[in-house]
């Protein structure tokens, strides 16, 4: 699941542009230091603070570079205590969670269990149909690069309302959802486009790469990523939550402006069950985990070449030319012209952004306990790599 900005109209948005859209715009400058934060992550520590005082409650990061690891925080991590936030907190990392996925898919790709041309339809036989939409027409690759003009569950009005919103979230915040009624509703809508014609961002196309994972490896999407990529990493703070309400400790308490009619009001979210994001947002991780899940990658220690390489293929987007899309994969450039590669997310309450430099040398994660203020995440990723 990701968000994107949040409207003048309220409501909780529905797509990663809140991490990707306000990007890149500003001219460009020297070009970057690669070892950026090795003199010291000051910049990046003003950028946190600078961020609270916009009024995110609070932050917590990681950075690794090559002098090793610097762990921050800023803000406070629960509003009614004023106990401060976290520098190991564990929170939900939202559309993060699209990496994951994605590297699942192309290591069964890399041991020859399916193809990303293969059609949705191959896997999941008539899952895919009606209202003009067709699993036949839809590949795997349209599928990870969100090419495939499905219509995004997370934009339904009635969805929206019951269970992103106000009162509709508060009531059903706890409620188990099956990724199947994800795919119902999604399908209750026409296709935005025809399959490969352009990029457009449904969370819809990660719900049903989840069921693809399913299929093809006989056991659960949760355990495949845990099989996969959390044990052999060692992610020790990494985790899918089922249909859990808690976050494991140590963590803050998450917060979100639910009412549009009350854009003072902040509801503490902290608990939600966890099936309301899937194998399109659910995982729980940490700053650390999070980097050391993007270093491996980008270092090749998860896919092969030709993966990895396919990973990093990426469509235009329509935030424009300084971004791209990939398979789970998005591609930045920074305000003063360097490329870093990762994925924004956001779930209610939390918006995140994970990123690391192409060689694997240099890594940010963060984390915000508050799903507002989502302009002043860019900046601080351009004041660690600038």
């Amino acid at each position: 699941m990701a968000l994107r900005k949040r409207s003048r109209i309220g409501g909780v948005g529905l797509v990663v542009a809140a991490v990707a859209a306000t990007a890149f715009t500003a001219p460009a400058h020297a070009a970057p230091d690669p070892a950026a934060g090795a003199s010291g992550h000051g910049a990046t520590q003003r950028a946190m603070d600078a961020a609270v005082r916009a009024g995110v409650p609070g932050v917590t990061a990681q950075a690794r570079d090559g002098r090793g690891v610097w762990k921050a925080a800023s803000g406070v991590g629960n509003l009614k205590t004023g106990e401060p936030r976290g520098k190991d907190d564990r929170f939900r990392v939202g559309s993060i969670t699209k990496t994951f996925m994605a590297t699942v898919l192309l290591q069964m790709e890399a041991e020859g269990r399916l193809s990303l041309d293969d059609t949705v339809d191959k896997h999941l036989p008539g899952l895919v149909r009606g209202n003009g939409n067709d699993g036949r027409r839809i590949s795997v690759r349209q599928l990870l690069n969100h090419t495939s003009g499905l219509f995004d569950y997370l934009s339904d009005k009635k969805y929206s309302e019951t269970y992103l919103e106000g009162d509709g979230y508060l009531k059903n915040r706890y409620a188990t959802l099956p990724p199947r009624k994800h795919i119902r509703i999604a399908l209750s809508h026409r296709p935005l486009f025809e399959p490969g014609a352009k990029h457009s961002y449904s969370n819809t196309n990660y719900v049903l790469a989840g069921l693809i994972v399913e299929k093809v490896g006989k056991r659960t999407y949760e355990a495949e990523v845990r099989h996969r990529i959390i044990e052999p990493l060692g992610l020790k703070e990494t985790s899918n939550p089922g249909n859990s309400i808690h976050l494991p400790r140590p963590s803050s308490r998450g917060y979100s402006k639910l009412f549009k009619d009350r854009p003072d009001r902040i509801d503490d979210i902290t608990e939600m069950n966890g099936s309301q994001g899937w194998g399109d947002g659910d995982i729980i991780s940490s700053a650390g985990d999070l980097t050391r899940f993007y270093r491996a990658l980008l270092r090749g220690k998860l896919l092969p070449p030709r993966q990895l390489k396919a990973m990093k293929t990426t469509v235009k987007t329509p935030e424009g030319p300084d971004t791209g899309y990939g398979l789970g994969l998005q591609r930045f450039e920074t305000k003063c012209g360097g490329t870093v590669w990762g994925h924004g997310g956001g779930m209610v309450g939390w918006l995140s952004l994970a990123v690391t430099t192409e060689d694997g040398r240099h890594q940010l994660a963060f984390n915000y306990n508050g799903d507002w203020e989502s302009d002043s995440i860019l900046p601080i990723m351009n004041a660690e790599y600038c």
